[in-house]
């Protein structure tokens, strides 16, 4: 996807009304930015938020990040994602992951004990899947991958992967593995403030969020950080996986990800003050691209 070679956004949108996701899209598509990554947790259903703001924009992206492949049949995802790329003009990509266990297990109730083996059967269970629809393309497919098993399946098997909660140093450790032909559109954290206590402790706000799901914290381990560092908030540990800073010191941490091997990098605005469902516009302006 040739537009996603410019930065685009990561946000929750579950608590605004139907009406504000319209507003939102259509000031960060003036603002420039490529694409809107939206989640799949316990609140609206991403696709009908990808169709909502598709239809009030014109040139963004929709994208999702990530739909739960446990959630829905291959052949759903397929149909769902194909509709929208064919009534938007091919401008959704369908970003699809295994989620976590908490999440399958523990809200869902379905089987988590081999999300590797099935990726790979539900990518080729929507490839075998039958489409009848008008004439449309399959949008790309990107995998919510970390290790370097999925990374490799994300190359293998669909068009690339959609980190989460990485560094630079992780993007490129995946741009290997990915290869030049891959899509590797990276999630990054930032948070415009130069104050370093406001910093680190949005950035532990978020981390304790996250800091319970094993496959965060497994890929953090990877990158070399103790499970002390992880569960005690180390300012080193805070700072390499949540950029704070002005302006500047959040676009170089975002270039780091393109230097690294990035083919997109989309970044998720945290308040510094505010609620985390609260937008932060002085952010979103000052990272637009051409800012």
């Amino acid at each position: 996807m040739e537009r996603l070679k410019t930065t685009g956004v990561w946000m929750f949108c579950d608590a605004l009304t139907a009406n504000e996701t319209r507003e939102l899209a259509q000031r960060i598509e003036a603002l420039g930015y490529s694409a809107l990554w939206i989640p799949d947790t316990v609140g609206r259903d991403p696709f009908v938020s990808s169709s909502t703001m598709l239809q009030a924009t014109e040139n963004l992206i929709l994208a999702t990040g990530i739909a739960n492949m446990f959630m829905r049949h291959p052949g759903a995802m397929k149909q769902a994602s194909m509709s929208l790329a064919e009534a938007s003009g091919d401008r959704f990509l369908l970003g699809i992951g295994v989620s976590h266990q908490p999440m399958v297990e523990g809200v869902r109730g379905l089987d988590y004990s081999k999300p590797l083996t099935a990726m790979k059967q539900y990518l080729a269970g929507m490839e075998a899947s039958p489409y009848t629809g008008a004439a449309a393309t399959m949008p790309p497919v990107v995998v919510a991958a970390l290790g370097p098993k999925m990374l490799e399946l994300s190359r293998d098997a669909a068009q690339g992967a959609h980190p989460y909660w990485t560094t630079p140093e992780h993007t490129a450790q995946a741009a290997a593995i990915l290869g030049p032909d891959s899509l590797l559109c990276v999630e990054q954290k930032v948070c415009l403030t130069t104050n370093p206590d406001e910093g680190r402790a949005k950035g532990a706000e978020q981390l304790g969020r996250y800091k319970v799901l094993p496959n965060y914290r497994n890929n953090w381990k990877r990158l070399g950080f103790s499970e002390d560092q992880i569960e005690n908030n180390d300012p080193d540990f805070v700072d390499a996986v949540f950029a704070w800073g002005d302006a500047d010191t959040l676009k170089a941490r975002v270039q780091a990800h393109y230097d690294a091997g990035a083919t997109h990098v989309c970044v998720q605005p945290i308040h510094p003050t505010e609620a985390p469902t609260v937008v932060d516009w002085d952010c979103l302006e000052a990272l637009a691209p051409g800012a």
